[in-house]
């Protein structure tokens, strides 16, 4: 680091008491860094004041692009989106884990537009780690976004994220998680409309998303 680089975060080993000061900084409307299944990402409460305005200052990263709500569970995708029979069908199946679904947002849920760039769907994960999960079930479903600068590769340890973002006066706590797994990102699929498609190929294949829509008697897109 630079002299310039000031550190502002805390560092906190992934434990329960850090997850419980997280969850408080969340609540206070800080910005927190913390350990997932693919890289660490930076997340902020849904209600915090200017908090998605923040985030994406804290990354450099423009407005216009969607940021997916990471959730405690499949019943709490229930609570913000729509999920049809094949949403319901492919969450069962492969949350928590890779999977990134694309429903219409609830008209009830009062999501902000900088959310969604606009959209009226809405990207949401379980993912499989414990950290997001347990700090989404206690502050609600969580807009969290890779814990780099946009342009920048991401960073698979509590380190890489403080030489990137520790300086970001918002960003309130680091949680340790040690090294993730920097595996391939999830696979998003479109379920808002029509038969479910393929967005983006990542760590669930077509063949496997088919496979269970196929058991199921669902239509789908997902072949080619």
């Amino acid at each position: 680091m630079s002299a310039r680089h000031v550190v502002s975060a805390r560092l906190l080993p992934d434990s329960p008491a850090s997850r419980a000061e997280a969850i408080a900084a969340l609540r206070a409307g800080s910005l927190v860094a913390l350990p997932t299944d693919t890289v660490y990402g930076l997340g902020v409460a849904l209600g915090a004041p200017d908090g998605l305005g923040r985030l994406f200052a804290a990354k450099r990263r423009p407005l216009d692009k969607a940021v997916a709500l990471l959730l405690a569970d499949h019943r709490q995708a229930e609570t913000v989106g729509d999920l049809d029979a094949a949403a319901h069908v492919l969450a069962a199946a492969f949350w928590p884990g890779g999977l990134t679904l694309v429903v219409p947002q609830r008209t009830d849920a009062g999501l902000p537009a900088e959310l969604t760039g606009g959209a009226a769907t809405i990207g949401l994960r379980v993912p499989a780690h414990d950290a997001p999960r347990e700090l989404a079930a206690a502050v609600g479903p969580l807009p969290v976004s890779s814990a780099n600068r946009s342009g920048q590769p991401p960073a698979l340890d509590a380190a890489a994220v403080l030489v990137q973002l520790g300086d970001v006066n918002d960003l309130a706590i680091v949680l340790d998680g040690g090294p993730v797994s920097g595996s391939l990102a999830s696979t998003v699929v479109d379920c808002s409309t029509g038969p479910p498609r393929i967005l983006r190929l990542g760590s669930i294949s077509a063949e496997a998303l088919a496979a269970v829509l196929d058991e199921a008697e669902l239509e789908h897109r997902l072949r080619g």
